[in-house]
């Protein structure tokens, strides 16, 4: 199959890096790299922000679209799902705010809506944001706001997790800002952080404080199996983008028994290579994405794996350079074990990098689906660092920069789903897409 480049006209404020660090007004989008023999082979899911949930194959063809966006937008594990195939759960009803959606719920292949919830959470809106998680026992982790108390200051954004049943009953809570002496700031970073809060008050804008991203069961793992009930499976593992922090909450108690971040040993982003032999204490984190424990039978299983996009963040604000990475690291001793830096792949660090946003799954072969939210970039890359399929969102929305709407293909986070997991009547390509030379890809000219 012809390899199909399209062309897209971009402003000139959409913050795309290449690998030069430039903004280009145009670039290819699509799939750009595809080895088939070297690449997982599946379907990707992800939310763009043209307000339609995409699911692609490996070819970018579009092989279904919801008219809803999501965060996230995921396709359900049979498992959890009776072995029905292609139910999703997204974004059914927006909220006021950019993370704050009024209803999500479950709908079925064919789009009926199976479960929602929202007009029945506490003050009628679900207030949903960055995550949720389906339990096996039919029961769902939802991440949302609320607004709390913090130094006296009673307009605090703050974030909650509920556990909810099917009926929409809430049978477990946990709250943020009553765990704040679990979270290990340091006095420097309490001073700093009721500056912020006293900020907030004389701006009337409320601080939304931690930002917590992402929430994931721990899950079964290895560590538990061994003796170590920090990483019960029914333990729930989150990170803080705006604290600097990964941790675990205790379900049973609510309590935080195990946490890294928010300060590290060395403020200095270390550029040693790393050896699987020789690996080395975790260094400065700062507005990381997408921390959770790489699932039992998948290699890594019990690792923590991610993305460290050093973006500006922390009380007080850490020092950060403009170069991403993804950390796989051994929770129980801290230490990276494997990392994917621009570099592993033959290009500079630079090349790499999403200040916000962003994702990495690890896959059944080996390799790590990575995604660069901020420039709408999807890829595969083996252990090694080499990049075996590439993707560029070509679904554009708009957002309002200053006074002026500009374009951007963001990407919140993108979920590779297995064929087997959608009705087997769904199509999909595994045709081979060659790198483009790009010294000799032009514009053609009239």
């Amino acid at each position: 199959m012809k390899l199909h480049i399209r062309l897209l006209a971009f402003a000139l404020s959409v913050f795309y890096y290449s690998l030069v660090g430039a903004s280009p007004r145009i670039f290819p989008t699509g799939v750009t790299l595809y080895n088939p023999a070297k690449a997982y082979n599946s379907y990707i899911l992800f939310a763009g922000p043209d307000d339609i949930t995409h699911l692609i194959d490996m070819n970018g063809n579009n092989v279904k679209q919801w008219p809803y966006s999501g965060q996230p937008s995921e396709i359900l594990d049979p498992k959890v799902t009776g072995g029905k195939l292609g139910h999703i759960v997204l974004q059914l009803e927006n909220g006021k705010g950019a993370f704050s959606n009024k209803v999500f719920g479950e709908l079925d292949w064919d789009g009926n809506v199976v479960w929602q919830w929202g007009k029945n959470a506490p003050d009628g809106e679900a207030q949903q944001h960055h995550d949720w998680y389906r339990l096996e026992n039919g029961n769902t982790l939802i991440l949302a706001h609320i607004k709390s108390t913090l130094f006296g200051y009673n307009n605090i954004t703050d974030d909650v997790i509920y556990e909810v049943t099917p009926e929409g009953s809430i049978v477990w809570k946990w709250v943020s800002v009553e765990h704040l002496n679990e979270f290990g700031l340091s006095p420097e970073g309490i001073t700093y952080l009721k500056k912020r809060v006293e900020q907030s008050k004389i701006n009337e804008r409320p601080l939304d404080y931690l930002h917590i991203n992402d929430m994931h069961l721990v899950g079964e793992n290895k560590w538990f199996k061994a003796g170590d009930t920090r990483f019960n499976p029914e333990n729930i593992v989150f990170d803080s983008r705006n604290a600097n922090f990964i941790a675990i909450i205790e379900k049973k108690t609510g309590k935080i028994v195990w946490r890294i971040g928010p300060n590290f040993p060395d403020t200095k982003i270390i550029t040693q290579k790393i050896d699987k032999n020789a690996p080395r204490k975790v260094d400065q984190i700062s507005g990381q994405h997408d921390a959770h424990i790489i699932a039992e039978g998948l290699p890594g299983a019990g690792n923590l794996i991610v993305f460290d996009n050093q973006g500006s963040a922390g009380y007080p604000p850490v020092e950060i350079r403009a170069t991403s990475r993804v950390l796989e690291i051994n929770p129980t001793t801290q230490e990276v074990i494997w990392e994917y830096k621009g570099s592993l792949s033959g290009n500079s660090d630079r090349s790499f990098f999403s200040s916000y946003i962003s994702s990495a799954r690890r896959l059944p072969n080996g390799n790590t689906l990575i995604n660069e939210g901020m420039n709408g970039r999807f890829f595969q890359v083996t252990p090694s660092g080499e990049i075996v399929w590439e993707y560029v969102n070509p679904y554009l929305g708009k957002t309002k920069a200053g006074e002026q709407k500009t374009f951007n293909n963001t990407v919140y986070r993108a979920q590779p789903v297995p064929y087997e997991w959608v009705p087997q009547d769904t199509p999909h390509s595994e045709i081979a897409v060659e790198e483009i030379d790009v010294t000799k890809f032009k514009v053609p000219v009239k």
